[in-house]
């Protein structure tokens, strides 16, 4: 009995550890949303609106997701307290019900994005014939998935830098190789250059025709496009609660975000729009998992052989990887929710490694949704998932503005400076307000298309509209609850000191650790630090 009480005071007392280095942090934030959005479903969007409204939706998203990057980096950096999340800063910054509704939309949608995940994989698996049960194919990276979030979140970062690595080089990768496709040097040497934008166009029409037509096209992939970049800031303020040193680390993070934002995402949809025709009829029919990517079609059109084989199975280790990171969000979001007495405070417990385990269980038990391919069409399934998980990056965006606003109101009544933020954007706050009024339009227009003739369905309106009643469904239920809180709270009463202290005593500490380990970490390869730099993990 003693020792079981031990173990019971050991688990409770402890809370979870800096574990995830900059290069994880870097891979975390990037690598986290690499998934089948960017290798598969680009491929709907060029069918629908074109090469030329794909790039430039991109370009569009880019800007606006690099917005709510660095405004909540600015609150992050400020306050990096343990279990901090967007869903700990709208409670302690806005109010308390926004706290609470933010908190639990992430851990739902978050823990379904694991069943997503793992649904995309199951899809793209059927690419190579087998007579494998689909229930086997999900077991397996179930198992896999919350096997690696119950290990130290050193561990976990380490493999989710490695998982990361190989999506990001396989990025690199298929660029390169439409360069050399762009200028004929594949095996059959056709020139591509931009020929795909003179025929079949570079842009397309979209229920209607004419100008309205192809308005509708553009507008549809500003917002399907989004779901590529869905949490990647979110991401990043959950993983700095367990970053070293990270009113200096989340920053970086910051810092090279939108060079890669670039190259991975905006470069990535020039380049699908150069290799592959708009009117390929596998982007949307036909065409199996990786099967209707655009970039298996270009690779089996220019008869490259083994290469689709090889993509395939990188989309495979994307949603993955992807999973991986969704689960740790989903179980930090519990556990961020607890801390702030908005969940049972079981949920707060953490192993003498620093993982919630309890937090992750419960967490785990929202993936075996994936089942559900088990009985249905995986394709009806994947679409079920996108339709919530892209509302719900809506209204998180939104939110992330509503924050960063309270908080430069907070800061200004409380005397806080430029000077004591660790991070502040030239952009803000005008990126902020651009990022707030795009993102509610996003939202009430997700799901248009249902509007016109012809095209309305139930099914279609619920699952494009159905998390904004329910996000709201318990932000009022809430405040019904905690009818004394206020609505917002006033910026002399925000909360901008409480474990400050604390992450500025123990960022001392570190930044002696790192003093003393830096002078012979590179010692006789400085072009190796060079590297690092440059690329973001140093």
């Amino acid at each position: 009995m003693r020792d079981v009480a031990e173990e019971d005071t050991e688990v409770t007392l402890r809370g979870t550890k800096r574990g995830i280095k900059s290069r994880h942090a870097q891979m975390l934030v990037i690598g986290g949303t690499i998934g089948t959005g960017l290798f598969v479903g680009t491929g709907q969007a060029l069918a629908i609106s074109g090469p030329a409204f794909l790039f430039a939706a991109y370009l569009v998203i880019c800007f606006l997701v690099y917005a709510i990057v660095t405004a909540i980096t600015e609150i992050g950096a400020y306050l990096p307290v343990q279990g901090m999340s967007v869903a700990y800063y709208g409670n302690r910054i806005v109010s308390p019900s926004l706290g609470f509704a933010l908190g639990w939309m992430y851990w739902y949608t978050w823990g379904i994005s694991v069943a997503y995940e793992i649904t995309a994989a199951a899809v793209v698996i059927n690419y190579w014939p087998n007579t494998i049960p689909v229930a086997v194919w999900i077991t397996v990276m179930l198992v896999v998935i919350v096997a690696l979030n119950f290990f130290p979140v050193k561990v976990y970062g380490e493999s989710e830098f490695w998982f990361a690595s190989i999506k990001v080089f396989t990025i690199i990768g298929l660029l390169i190789l439409s360069v050399v496709l762009f200028f004929g040097g594949g095996p059959d040497h056709t020139r591509l250059g931009f020929w795909y934008w003179q025929d079949p166009g570079a842009t397309r029409e979209y229920l209607v025709g004419g100008a309205g037509g192809r308005f509708c096209a553009f507008l549809f992939t500003l917002i399907y496009s989004c779901f590529s970049f869905n949490f990647s800031p979110e991401l990043m303020i959950i993983a700095a609660g367990e970053m070293q040193l990270p009113r200096k680390n989340l920053p970086r993070a910051a810092l090279h975000f939108v060079w890669r934002l670039i190259v991975f995402y905006a470069l990535g949809a020039l380049a699908i729009g150069v290799i592959c025709r708009s009117d390929e009829p596998a982007l949307t029919n036909g065409g199996i998992g990786a099967a209707s990517s655009p970039w298996v079609i270009a690779i089996e059109k220019a008869g490259i052989h083994g290469l689709d084989s090889v993509v395939n199975a990188v989309v495979i280790t994307s949603a993955w990887s992807s999973g991986n990171s969704v689960l740790y969000m989903s179980s930090r979001s519990l556990y961020s929710l607890a801390i702030a007495g908005n969940a049972p405070r079981v949920f707060t417990r953490c192993n003498k490694h620093g993982v919630p385990i309890y937090a992750v269980i419960a967490t785990s038990l929202l993936s075996l949704l994936a089942y559900l391919n088990v009985g249905t069409v995986s394709g009806v399934v994947f679409n079920w998932f996108v339709s919530i998980i892209n509302t719900a990056a809506f209204i998180s965006w939104a939110c992330c503005c509503l924050i960063y606003f309270r908080f430069r109101k907070a800061c200004a009544a409380q005397g806080i400076t430029k000077s004591d933020l660790p991070y502040r954007s030239i952009l803000q706050p005008w990126a902020a307000w651009i990022a707030l009024v795009a993102f509610i339009l996003f939202g009430l227009l997700n799901g248009f298309s249902v509007f016109f003739p012809e095209h309305f369905t139930a099914s279609d309106f619920l699952t494009s509209y159905i998390g904004i009643p329910a996000f709201l469904l318990i932000y009022f239920g809430h405040k019904i609850f905690a009818a004394r809180e206020p609505w917002l709270r006033s910026p002399d009463s925000i909360d901008l000191k409480t474990g400050l202290a604390e992450v500025l005593a123990d960022e001392e500490s570190d930044v002696a650790i790192h003093a003393q380990t830096s002078p012979t970490k590179y010692a006789g390869y400085q072009w190796l630090r060079k590297v690092y730099i440059i690329w973001g993990w140093e």
